[in-house]
């Protein structure tokens, strides 16, 4: 699992899988890129971190 840090403070998790790239847009902003839950296409958000969670392992 990926966990995903959000400007505004929240986050998500999403599978490895699912997940096609994580770069810095030309403003410098980092975006992951990911499949829709649908899988009919990706899509882009803007992050301020991820990390990389341990199967089995629970986050507080």
């Amino acid at each position: 699992m990926i966990r995903f840090n959000y400007p505004d403070g929240d986050h998500c998790y999403r599978a490895l899988h699912t997940v096609h790239a994580i770069f810095n847009n030309p403003e410098g902003k980092l975006i992951a890129r990911a499949e829709k839950p649908d899988r009919s296409d990706m899509y882009e958000f803007e992050i301020t971190s991820f990390e990389l969670v341990q199967a089995g392992v629970t986050l507080i």
